[in-house]
Formats: C-alpha cells, structure tokens, sequence
C-alpha cells in the first residue's frame, strides 16, 4: 500500500503529533508525515518534528495583511508536500471556508471531549475541562471528526467516552482525556488512509468495522 502524505498544524506542546510519529515508527501508520507547520514559533511540536527529520513551518499570521493570505500560505506548503490528509493537532485557530474547500473531506480535528457536548467556539484547551467539571457531567471524552466550515460541527468519525471523577481537576481530566486522544487520532487516520471512511450525510462508516487493529489500539471506541 502506497503511504499517505500526512500534513499536520500544530500550536503546542504536539503530544497528539507525537502519538502519529509513533504510529508511523511501529508500522501502525501507513503514512508519511511529510510536513508540519505551526502558528506559534515557540511550539515545542516544532522541535518534535525537527528532531524526526520532518520539515518544520512557522507561519505568523501577522505577517499577512489578511486571514486568507496567511492561509494560502499554508495551502500553498501543503500542497508543495503532495499532503493528502491534514491533521489538526492542538491547532488553535478556526479555518476558513477557503481553507475546507481547498481539502474537501481531507482534513480531520481531534477535540476533547464527546461533540456536540463541550465545543465550538471558545471551547479549547483548558476551558473545555473546566466546563465539564463545572457541569457535573459524569462522562467526556474525546472526538475525532473531520472538518467542515463550522467550528467542531463536522461528521464524526470516533469517540471515546473518559469518566469524570469527583475528585477530577482540569489537569487530572486533561491528562486521562489526552491518552484517549492519543488513541482515537492515529487509528482514524490509519482509517482514513486505508480509503475506510465512508461519509453519508452526517454519519461517517467504518467499512469493515474496526477489526482486531482498532481493539487493540483502542477499546470501547464509539461509546
């Protein structure tokens, strides 16, 4: 099987983007990750990818005079790599509907916590956590899904549920919700490249259903 270019945006530390060199590593990935680039300079999943040899980007929106500019900047590296799947990893700022079209159903976000629970606008990081707790939910998780021209509204493709504990702080929440993340990303994006992901309407099929590879990689995943 010939290995999808991977293109990954990045703002942080880029633990999701280290799950991914992970999965690449032990051959759970038929992928190549070809390109990673950030809009924060200081991002230490800049120094992840440097340290695998993976070209590294960073790309200041400030440098442009306007949003589209600075995302056909990105386009324009993306494309120059042959990306065929983008992977929004911790990327902290909201795409345009330019952007979606340019990679129509190619572009997949990871969000923590169970959609439509807990997202969209200004649900991100920290926030997210605190809410649920503030909340009093007594289940979260973490969403992969890919990305339409809404914020957090596109088709799902998997979920795990996480419990919320009554000692939970945002921190001890974030840190379960994360190895969940580390999960559900690679294993969709491994879908995705074996051409598995079917969209019909709002619902994404698993052809084939998980199989043993999804178990192993992640139980109860869809709860």
């Amino acid at each position: 099987m010939q290995k999808v270019k991977v293109g990954v945006l990045v703002s942080g530390t880029g633990t999701n983007l280290q799950a991914l060199i992970d999965g690449v590593k032990r051959g759970f990935l038929p992928c190549e990750i070809s390109v990673v680039i950030s809009n924060k300079k200081e991002a230490f999943a800049l120094k992840r990818a440097e340290k695998e040899g993976i070209p590294g980007y960073f790309i200041d929106e400030k440098d442009f005079r306007e949003k589209t500019d600075y995302e056909k900047k990105i386009v324009e590296i993306l494309k120059e790599y042959r990306v065929e799947l983008v992977v929004l990893a911790g990327y902290l700022k909201v795409l345009s509907p330019y952007f979606v079209r340019e990679f129509h159903n190619k572009i997949i976000n990871v969000h923590p916590s169970l959609i439509p629970s807990f997202c969209g606008k200004g649900f991100y990081g920290r926030r997210v956590h605190e809410e649920v707790i503030k909340y009093g939910v007594k289940v979260t998780g973490a969403t992969v899904h890919f990305v339409d021209e809404g914020t957090d509204t596109g088709p799902i493709i998997l979920q795990k549920a996480v419990p919320v504990l009554d000692e939970d702080t945002p921190e001890s929440l974030a840190e379960r919700v994360k190895k969940v993340e580390h999960e559900i990303l690679p294993l969709a994006v491994k879908l995705f490249a074996e051409k598995r992901l079917v969209i019909e309407n709002r619902r994404v099929k698993i052809t084939g259903g998980l199989g043993d590879d999804g178990e192993k990689e992640s139980n109860n995943i869809g709860i």
